[in-house]
């Protein structure tokens, strides 16, 4: 196996610096004392984590967004899986037309999708109710679910099942013990990958979002249109925390390694 030249090695480490370096300076100026955005320099405060509290709002719009996010991922998994297993195993005509129509919502502009979803939601008589959001965002997420469980489908080993049918097993078992392990990398990625898209989506979402069904982007964008100060900052230093804190506790209970990669399971168990 060829090592990587010291051409190579210098452009990975820039390339992790131009993707980390906002990440950080963000996380930095949340941490500054002063009342306007500015990179701390002399001492940190937690100044502004503690005005949080004073913000309800952010808390109760970070529930809207959790919320939200497992939801529609979830239900688009629910349409995913059966649309990823009758793709990749059967041929027929207009095959690849469905293919393209289930994948529409990835060429169409978001803020298109927010305009054609206000009015069609509103002539429904549903406009501005988390149901209205939990369907919009189904469909802008089931594409991502969709692609990486046809990955894992198309991949599968179809000699498995075979086997596991000539032994006696019936349609469902043969899903529940031998397709579905086969298959989860696929649809943990895939899930995890649509909550991602949902829980930051905003062009769309600000078309459709009304006061009691705010999610996090949309709330900052609000409150960064009339206010300059870091309190936003310190909102994105927290989300991050709170991420590293969920995939380190994964790491250390389950594994991340068999979450994404399925490793050590075995599907005829």
């Amino acid at each position: 196996m060829s090592r990587n030249g010291p051409v190579a090695l210098v452009f990975h480490t820039l390339f992790v610096v131009f993707m980390v370096a906002p990440i950080l300076v963000v996380c930095w100026v949340a941490f500054t004392p002063e009342g306007f955005l500015s990179i701390p320099l002399t001492h940190f405060s937690l100044r502004w984590f503690r005005a949080l509290a004073n913000y309800p709002e952010f808390v109760h719009a970070f529930g809207v967004s959790l919320w939200l996010g497992a939801l529609s991922s979830c239900i688009a998994l629910l349409f995913a899986v059966p649309a990823a297993l009758a793709l990749s195993r059967t041929r027929f005509r207009g095959r690849d037309a469905l293919s393209a129509l289930f994948l529409s919502p990835l060429m169409i502009p978001h803020v298109v999708l927010g305009i054609a979803f206000l009015r069609f939601f509103t002539s429904v008589g549903i406009g501005g109710t988390f149901v209205a959001l939990v369907i919009a965002h189904v469909v802008v997420v089931f594409p991502f679910a969709l692609r990486l469980t046809l990955a894992s489908a198309t991949g599968m080993d179809r000699s498995v099942e075979m086997a596991a049918i000539s032994l006696g097993a019936d349609g469902w078992t043969m899903f529940r013990r031998v397709t579905l392990p086969a298959i989860l990398p696929g649809i943990v990625s895939g899930w995890m990958l649509a909550f991602i898209q949902s829980f930051d989506d905003l062009t769309m979402t600000v078309f459709l979002a009304t006061p009691g069904t705010e999610t996090l982007p949309v709330r900052m964008f609000l409150y960064i249109q009339d206010n300059i100060d870091p309190l936003v900052t310190s909102v994105s230093a927290s989300v991050i925390a709170i991420t590293m804190a969920v995939l380190i506790l994964l790491d250390r209970v389950y594994g991340l390694d068999r979450v994404l990669t399925a490793k050590g399971g075995d599907a005829g168990r």
